[in-house]
């Protein structure tokens, strides 16, 4: 990751010493505000303000529904096509996440589960979709909304099928000496039920505005570079790496899905059976 910032630093500073050298008083790169903030199509200072941040959410519910719907609409015993497609999704998060996470008792979570991927995957590809080009995830409200959803399954869970006792077994582990419950159950308190939803909620914002700004910055290189006619070298340099990261952060946008769905299956698990 260093080696990235210094790349991406010096690619910046040739850009600028260019601009300058042209008279062009330097790149003017976006302040950050600029690239995460939009005006509300309508509802402009209200509380029911709604910017590209909630039409890409709304797209993200809607998408995974009508799918979902389409496919089982005319279900047949052979899958065809679109329902093909959306039981090799439910295959893969039965496989992936809820079978190695949790275990067949699991299977009552598969709906919401898959509801996460769908959602956050769907959220996220936005960053590589022209003229969208913002992962609705990169703002902290939807992986905050993800995150408490999390929270609250996982205490519910392990409340409904251990009673109170759920939360002496997650905060006074069997086993340990008497004495250390002293400092293993604040420790135990503290990464069970502040940490978890707090660090899936940052884990998943921040690998993707991370990844939004990357593109800006190797995209608005680009555009610079193209207008320095002795720096074409550089050019031929920058623009494949905007390429390839562009398929990176195509990958990245699925694969945060997975681990958010995969982590969130983690905490249900252990929710269920808090002694182990």
């Amino acid at each position: 990751m260093l080696g990235l910032q210094t790349l991406v630093g010096n690619l910046t500073n040739i850009a600028l010493l260019a601009s300058e050298g042209e008279g062009g008083g330097g790149v003017q790169f976006p302040p950050i505000e600029n690239i995460v903030k939009w005006p509300a199509l309508f509802g402009e200072g209200s509380f029911y303000a709604f910017n590209k941040i909630a039409l890409i959410s709304m797209i993200a519910m809607i998408v995974p529904a009508l799918l979902f719907y389409f496919a089982g609409r005319k279900a047949s015993l052979v899958p065809k096509k679109l329902q093909n497609i959306m039981e090799a999704s439910l295959d893969f998060v039965e496989k992936q996440v809820i079978m190695p996470a949790i275990g067949p008792e699991g299977m009552r979570y598969l709906p919401m589960l898959v509801a996460m991927v769908f959602f956050i995957w769907i959220g996220n590809v936005f960053e590589v979709i022209p003229t969208s080009h913002m992962p609705a995830n990169a703002r902290m409200a939807n992986p905050l909304m993800l995150a408490m959803t999390a929270w609250v399954m996982f205490i519910g869970v392990g409340v409904k099928h251990n009673g109170l006792g759920y939360f002496k077994s997650a905060l006074f582990p069997p086993g340990v000496p008497k004495a250390l419950y002293l400092l293993v159950t604040p420790i135990e308190f503290l990464s069970t039920f502040l940490i978890r939803p707090f660090s899936l909620a940052v884990r998943l914002f921040a690998n993707m505005l991370a990844g939004h700004i990357l593109l800006v910055t190797f995209s608005v290189l680009c555009i610079t570079l193209w207008g320095f006619t002795p720096l074409v070298l550089v050019e031929l340099l920058s623009f494949p790496m905007l390429v390839a990261f562009t398929g990176f952060e195509f990958m990245v946008a699925f694969l945060q899905a997975f681990i958010f769905a995969l982590l969130t299956a983690v905490y249900i698990g252990g929710a269920l059976h808090p002694e182990h």
